[in-house]
């Protein structure tokens, strides 16, 4: 994405893609995909960028991208002005998880604690790592630590409470 920082995702959504640049000249955009359910970016479906609804009308994916083409934007001149702005969807619209899984959103800004004790800081984002799974990125007092998102590291979850238990292992947290 270059220089551009994305723009925060409104209260009340969730981020499904985030726009790169334009894409051509007819007015399609270049987009990070940030969902792993392609649904979401389906001809017909409504997202808001910049707060406004809009339609997708086409989608086709390239590279790990998608390019989308959105209703009323016409020109590059008009998704030029898109870039960096989040697709986002209503959070109703998720379906629900079973018992013990979180999307990622509800995981960004949970404070992190040891399961003795020790304060960490706060999960500040949720990394990809081309594996089976993702590691949490929190940031603290002492510095980032990167945690494994699987149960053998993550003790416990409480979104009410706004914190995350983790398991101390000498070596990976210090």
């Amino acid at each position: 994405m270059g220089d551009e920082v994305p723009r925060d995702v409104r209260p009340g959504f969730v981020a499904i893609g985030v726009v790169v640049r334009p894409f051509g000249i007819r007015g399609e955009v270049l987009v990070d995909i940030l969902t792993h359910d392609p649904a979401y970016l389906s001809p017909g479906r409504t997202v808001y960028v910049g707060g406004e609804p809009r339609v997708i009308e086409g989608c086709r994916f390239h590279q790990g991208r998608a390019i989308i083409r959105l209703a009323g934007i016409g020109g590059r001149h008009q998704a030029e002005g898109l870039r960096s702005l989040y697709l986002e969807v209503p959070e109703g619209e998720l379906p629900p998880l079973e018992e013990g899984e979180y999307y990622y959103y509800q995981l960004v800004g949970l404070q992190v604690r040891t399961t003795s004790g020790a304060e960490l800081g706060h999960v500040v984002e949720v990394m990809a790592t081309g594996g089976d799974y993702q590691v949490l990125v929190v940031r603290g007092p002492a510095g980032e630590v990167l945690v494994p998102a699987v149960d053998e590291f993550v003790r416990a979850v409480d979104l009410n409470r706004g914190l995350l238990v983790v398991e101390e292992v000498p070596g990976l947290l210090t």
